[in-house]
């Protein structure tokens, strides 16, 4: 059967959705390869957020491109976000392209791959320059929020990434995504539960909950039930599963913080003390010009009743600078609050225009070498933070679940902390997949480094 390479550009919510394709695929026959020159396929899962994430996957596309020249047959496609937002200007722009897949149609991508190999086999001695077949499918489905929920584990895996929801209504300015994704649709409670203990039952020890704003879930389709929440109930009966060590979720909204939800990190031990708490920016005005739909002063108070249920807990976020509009004084405000919260990491982004979002056409565009300086600026405090959360665990023991080895150094194994911090430490095999106490001996800032000694 043909080879497939397959590539993922963006957030864990393309990394899951790769993750049912090559399910699908292997179900089929399909070999996967990491050596896209070994390929007879080529996907490339995209990301619209930002305009390089794009440039990138067109880049990459047209280098792959130059192997049909020797391989006629191949078949090209791009899947997911920018997928759904240029449709079929994609087959038009880039001549080799053969698959256009949309973000509610992954479940289809074996059958259309199937349907090109097979025509491409049958023509393979008569193809021509100017034969043209394509298949481009950008419609929305109903249910399609039901059909990633099948997992391709490598051995020892012991984590796992649950899709429980697509699509988003924020309507942020900046924002594609409600584009490329649609509106909100939520799985059922009881199909989630009995993914998570398929999972279990083969080994993962931790699952992160994924949704465009993940803390929304079931607001639509599900009632509050003894003043909870959908998602609150969710993590209830997510942490319910026996064998479970570990429950996160990603990426959630300002908003969706509840004092149910706030209350759920003190109440539920397995729920670990780290949140994914996007800002995008610490002035109300920018907020208000974002549609962000909280204050500087709403997103501090919610920091203060988080740290309240879990004195331990760590803050990641994301931040844009250079929004349009946004003056120095709005940058300082940003500033002044990154160093008020101390964040454990961010992830700093200068504003990327998208097309067909409200912010696109704004005036006030802010210029590409101030966006830069305020980008090099905000990183300058985040990574001075970083260092400092990274240094106050040396000599202390931290708990963690050792994910298996480091992938960047093979000979050393790594695991994440309840704060979501990467531990690097030498140990053997058998301790992948266990959850134990590390010595930090110390620290790069991003990463830990702990002491063997403690290992049995």
């Amino acid at each position: 059967m043909p080879k497939v390479f397959l590539k993922t550009y963006g957030c864990q919510m393309n990394e899951r959705d790769s993750e049912q394709v090559s399910r699908m695929l292997i179900e089929r026959g399909y070999e996967m390869t990491p050596n896209e020159k070994q390929a007879d396929v080529v996907l490339l899962n995209t990301c619209s957020v930002r305009d390089m994430a794009e440039q990138k996957a067109l880049g990459k596309m047209g280098l792959l491109g130059r192997m049909r020249a020797r391989k006629p047959e191949m078949v090209f496609g791009f899947l997911g976000c920018m997928a759904q937002s240029r449709g079929a200007e994609l087959v038009r722009d880039v001549g080799h392209v053969d698959l256009v897949v949309g973000t509610q149609k992954f479940h289809k991508v074996a059958d259309y791959v199937d349907q090109l190999v097979r025509r491409k086999e049958a023509l393979r001695d008569q193809l021509l320059e100017d034969v043209r077949y394509s298949i481009v499918d950008v419609e929305e489905e109903e249910g399609s929020q039901e059909s990633i929920r099948e997992h391709v584990l490598k051995q020892s895996q012991c984590t796992a990434f649950v899709s429980i929801m697509q699509g988003c209504n924020m309507h942020c300015t900046f924002c594609i995504v409600p584009a490329t994704r649609g509106g909100e649709r939520s799985r059922r409670i009881e199909e989630i539960v009995s993914e998570v203990r398929g999972l279990v039952d083969r080994g993962v020890k931790e699952v992160t909950l994924l949704g465009q704003i993940v803390n929304l879930y079931g607001r639509h389709e599900f009632e509050k039930r003894d003043g909870k929440s959908p998602f609150v109930q969710l993590l209830e009966a997510v942490h319910a599963v026996e064998g479970l060590r570990r429950l996160r979720f990603t990426s959630p909204h300002p908003i969706g913080f509840r004092e149910d939800l706030v209350r759920a990190f003190a109440e539920l031990p397995k729920l670990m003390p780290h949140v994914h708490f996007p800002l995008q920016s610490g002035s109300n005005r920018i907020l208000k010009s974002m549609h962000r739909a909280y204050t500087a002063e709403k997103y501090l108070g919610l920091i203060d009743q988080l740290r309240g249920a879990r004195p331990d807990m760590a803050f990641t976020t994301d931040i844009i600078v250079g929004f349009p509009g946004e003056t120095a004084e709005d940058y300082a405000a940003t500033r002044a609050l990154v160093e008020r919260v101390e964040f454990d990491n961010a992830f700093v982004f200068r504003y990327s225009p998208r097309r067909d979002t409200p912010a696109a056409t704004m005036e006030n565009q802010v210029p590409e070498e101030v966006k830069e300086e305020r980008n090099q600026d905000l990183l300058g405090v985040v990574d001075a933070f970083a260092k400092k959360k990274g240094e106050a665990l040396v000599g202390r023991r931290v708990e963690i679940l050792c994910e298996g080895p480091s992938k960047t150094n093979p000979d050393r194994l790594t695991g994440r902390s309840p704060g979501n911090k990467i531990v690097l430490f030498e140990g053997a095999p058998r301790h992948v997949g266990e959850v134990f106490d590390v010595a930090i001996t110390r620290s790069s800032g991003f990463s830990l480094y702990g002491d063997p000694a403690l290992l049995s």
